[in-house]
């Protein structure tokens, strides 16, 4: 038989209080019933009864499959925290894995592979000494033309590094950065937007500011 949905309130009994969201456990296992799960336990048994619709053991079983989707429900929704933690955590291993590359590169006098951390794109932006510059191709350059030698690169450091995270694909980092070398010691502060990209994450701006030089 069919259930008459023209007047709900014969089936099912008014709550005396706002139905809410609950957790509960049935054996090992946690469970989550929304508003629509707990109607059931507001049924007027004695209605469905007299109305030949359902008997006793069938809303009994009803009733578990309900407990049963609602705690599956719930494992899914608690996932997906999780999951995004995770998914955070990798994408900061990931940038941070850039800089170190990129520092390394520095370190032994390789500008191509320090550039490598960078979008190879026209619209890669690196701002520094009150200039913009745009497009990877000029910002290579500009790098090649300021440190030609080993000795005006020096030793590279980037410390106090900060990764935050923005979206799946796109996160903002802020650090210092350190040059040795044999007459002086500029330093300063960057700020640094990565995007994830088919080839892995890079910088799409870049905005290096340096340090009064030390006394």
């Amino acid at each position: 038989m069919l259930l008459n949905l023209k007047c709900p309130s014969n089936y099912f009994a008014q709550s005396p209080q706002p139905l809410r969201a609950r957790t509960g456990r049935v054996g090992s296992t946690v469970y989550k019933e929304s508003p629509l799960v707990q109607m059931n336990r507001h049924l007027r048994m004695s209605t469905l009864r007299r109305a030949g619709f359902v008997s006793l053991p069938v809303v009994a079983l009803l009733h578990s499959a309900l407990i049963l989707f609602g705690a599956t429900t719930a494992r899914s929704v608690s996932a997906t925290p999780a999951a995004k933690k995770q998914d955070h955590a990798k994408a900061v291993a990931q940038i941070r894995s850039v800089l170190q590359a990129q520092q390394d590169a520095w370190n032994r006098g390789d500008i191509d592979g320090f550039m490598n951390g960078y979008a190879r794109s026209g619209s890669t932006i690196f701002i520094s000494e009150d200039t913009v510059r745009r497009g990877w191709e000029t910002v290579h350059e500009r790098y090649r033309e300021k440190y030609s030698d080993r000795a005006k690169m020096g030793n590279l450091t980037f410390s106090e590094i900060e990764v935050t995270p923005l979206s799946p694909d796109s996160a903002v980092v802020i650090g210092r950065w350190k040059l040795q070398r044999v007459k002086d010691r500029p330093h300063g502060l960057f700020t640094l937007i990565f995007k994830r990209l088919p080839e892995g994450w890079r910088i799409v701006l870049d905005h290096t500011s340096a340090a009064a030089p030390l006394q």
